[in-house]
């Protein structure tokens, strides 16, 4: 049943990656998604990236909160805490820790270890309960700069604001203002909807540091990196512990032009 529910609740890792790459386009739609889809940037450098972020290891703790009102007053509130390891050569380890809902028949905490390794060429998921490591092939990298990515396209109706730099969690970061503004009867509505993110990235640790969004339509978001060490984690946080059964996930080797991970592109990678 663990390992079901470590399945199940894997997309909720894919929200703390949050965390770990500033995006291209400014935090543009924040919120649950696969590695590579449509959010803010993972485990590096954005969306599609292909070159991890070397030279500036840190550990931090990351703070996902949502809270959306219902139309009866009802309020829904969520809370995710990641913790989020980096080393000097771009090797990356999150440790998420999910509660099952009160109603299913397992509500022991599970928690999720990704290892996002491009010195060895692979992602590594450790499953705790059942003591199995999934190795998963990353994309190759020739060790050039791949061609940029075209610009994405102006959408009507937004505006983009220089919020400048300033310290955010203790941190030096860039901050963006995104709002977006859906004209009253576009999808329906009756008045104008207004959604307003802003991002505030870390110029020299190349991640998020606070994530802020509202839409009157999905309710609020708020992530936070917190407890910013600037240190190199210990070695053995990148490696898979012994006594796992290590067991393959498609693919063809590193970085061998196997299949994608549940279709997606190796985190951090630019």
């Amino acid at each position: 049943m663990k390992t079901k529910i470590a399945i199940c609740f894997a997309p909720l890792l894919a929200v703390s990656l949050l965390a770990q790459g500033p995006p291209p386009d400014g935090g543009r739609g924040f919120g649950p998604r696969g590695f590579g889809g449509r959010g803010a940037g993972i485990l590096g450098a954005g969306p599609g990236s292909r070159v991890p972020v070397t030279g500036a290891p840190y550990s931090a703790t990351e703070t996902l909160q949502r809270q959306q009102g219902l139309s009866n007053g009802n309020q829904i509130s969520t809370k995710e805490q990641t913790n989020v390891y980096r080393d000097g050569q771009g090797r990356i380890r999150t440790e998420t820790t999910v509660t099952p809902p009160a109603a299913t028949s397992a509500s022991t905490p599970v928690t999720i270890v990704t290892i996002f390794d491009p010195v060895a060429g692979y992602e590594y998921r450790l499953d705790s309960s059942t003591m199995v490591a999934r190795q998963m092939p990353l994309p190759k990298f020739n060790g050039t700069t791949p061609p940029a990515r075209p610009a994405r396209p102006a959408r009507p109706n937004e505006t983009t604001a220089d919020l400048g730099t300033q310290v955010i969690n203790g941190v030096a970061a860039k901050g963006t203002q995104v709002t977006e503004t859906i004209p009253a009867g576009a999808i329906g509505n009756a008045q104008a909807i207004q959604i307003v993110r802003v991002t505030w990235v870390s110029t020299e640790l190349k991640v998020p540091v606070e994530i802020k969004t509202s839409d009157p339509r999905n309710g609020t978001s708020d992530m936070e990196l917190t407890n910013i060490a600037q240190t190199e984690p210990s070695a053995s946080l990148f490696v898979v512990p012994a006594g796992y059964t290590l067991k393959q996930n498609g693919g063809r080797g590193p970085g061998g032009g196997g299949p994608r991970a549940n279709g997606r592109r190796g985190p951090g990678l630019r």
